[in-house]
């Protein structure tokens, strides 16, 4: 834990590697056969490597309580994500390089769907591809509203990023977004005193973005949430005395990555191509962040199937990533995001943590209902630094 009182103390830097993967909405729920999508998918590799390592299940923020990326990645990272919380406007900026001033607030935007009415059919406009959606962004770079400045940039698919510059902004506004299908996009509501005119002038270039994209018959309106500024967090590298880098093809786990102060590695679109930076880099550091995406986003679609051939895919360059070398390798998740609820969870996310010196005589899958099994049992994913560090020989005996 970045917080845990005395770290520095126990903390060493060795030659050890970790290799960390993160498999973005990793946990699943039984669908009308019985069966998770971890159950349901062909991973003899994930299965023979849970045989031979510690594994569990962590809870990223508390039971009951459905993380967003940002709140489940900071928890395996260490931070108290209650204590540490991040907007995903901030995250999805400097995921894409660009700058924020400490009198910025940046919001994420969705291009979403609406019917006639206004109401949601779809949150992501079918994932319109960055070519696309590029285009519809330069279009509402033309609203102008008195006394705030907006920019506005394209990010990924239906993602763009909205900053906002002026006297006296409040990031404490609601969003617009519903999480729902079927409700029209939600006004922003001033959450203080302080933000009354934030609000109103939010609100001021939504009319004026529905007024350009009505036209359309997709991607014809916006959502907004993840209002922040600039935050202050404890550097990753500096509290674990660690050189570490990550390597993910989606902004928004850049931008947290280089919040928390990691190099932030130059790599493709594709997972493989992630590996591949991964292989050429190995020597230059001795902490991987290495970020799997697809599974979430089958999950968010609601595509049981789909979610478990991301699984299948990924399974299939496991050996890769494991003779790689590192002395550590741990494969975890964020948050779990079952096909059936087409949504992030509550539920508690698969683990394991698998060095040569392993043991493990409970689990045979890696599957949610194997792992309630495992040796590490269920905790707080906060605490999965501290092991994974230990694993890999990094930690000094604490006290005399």
């Amino acid at each position: 834990m970045i917080d845990l009182p005395y770290l520095n103390t126990i903390t060493r830097n060795t030659d050890s590697k970790i290799i960390f993967l993160v498999i973005d909405g990793l946990g699943g729920y039984p669908d009308k056969t019985g069966k998770s999508e971890l159950e349901k998918a062909e991973i003899p590799n994930l299965d023979n490597l849970v045989k031979k390592s510690d594994c569990g299940l962590t809870i990223p923020v508390s039971h009951g309580i459905t993380p967003g990326s940002g709140p489940g990645h900071l928890s395996l990272f260490g931070y108290d994500p209650v204590k540490y919380l991040l907007g995903r406007g901030v995250l999805e900026t400097l995921g894409i390089d660009i700058d924020l001033k400490p009198n910025e607030i940046a919001a994420r935007g969705n291009f979403c769907t609406v019917d006639n009415n206004g109401y949601i059919t779809d949150r992501r406009a079918n994932r319109i591809p960055t070519n696309i959606s590029s285009n519809i962004v330069k279009e509402l770079q033309n609203i102008k509203i008195p006394g705030i400045e907006f920019k506005i940039y394209s990010v990924k698919d239906h993602r763009f990023v909205l900053i906002m510059n002026g006297d006296k902004l409040s990031p404490e506004i609601s969003e617009t977004d519903p999480q729902m299908l079927g409700l029209k996009p939600l006004e922003v509501r001033p959450l203080s005193n302080d933000s009354n005119d934030t609000a109103s002038m939010i609100n001021k270039f939504l009319n004026e973005a529905k007024t350009i994209l009505s036209p359309r018959k997709t991607a014809n309106m916006i959502l907004l949430r993840g209002f922040s500024k600039l935050p202050n967090l404890p550097n990753f590298n500096l509290h674990y005395k660690l050189n570490a880098c990550a390597i993910a093809a989606y902004p928004m786990y850049r931008g947290l990555s280089k919040l928390l102060g990691m190099d932030v590695l130059n790599t493709g679109e594709t997972f493989d191509k992630e590996i591949e930076t991964l292989k050429e880099n190995f020597n230059k550091y001795n902490f991987f962040f290495l970020h799997y995406k697809p599974a979430d986003a089958a999950g968010e679609d609601g595509d049981f199937d789909k979610k478990v051939k991301t699984l299948e895919d990924l399974d299939k360059v496991i050996p890769i990533i494991k003779n790689i070398g590192a002395d550590v390798l741990v494969i975890a998740g964020d948050h779990s995001t079952p096909a059936i609820l087409g949504s992030h969870s509550w539920h508690p996310v698969p683990l394991m943590i698998h060095t040569n010196n392993s043991t493990n005589n409970n689990v045979k899958q890696f599957t949610e209902k194997d792992l309630i099994h495992g040796n590490l049992g269920t905790f707080h994913a906060t605490k999965l630094m501290m092991l994974s560090l230990a694993n890999a020989g990094k930690l000094n005996k604490y006290g005399p």
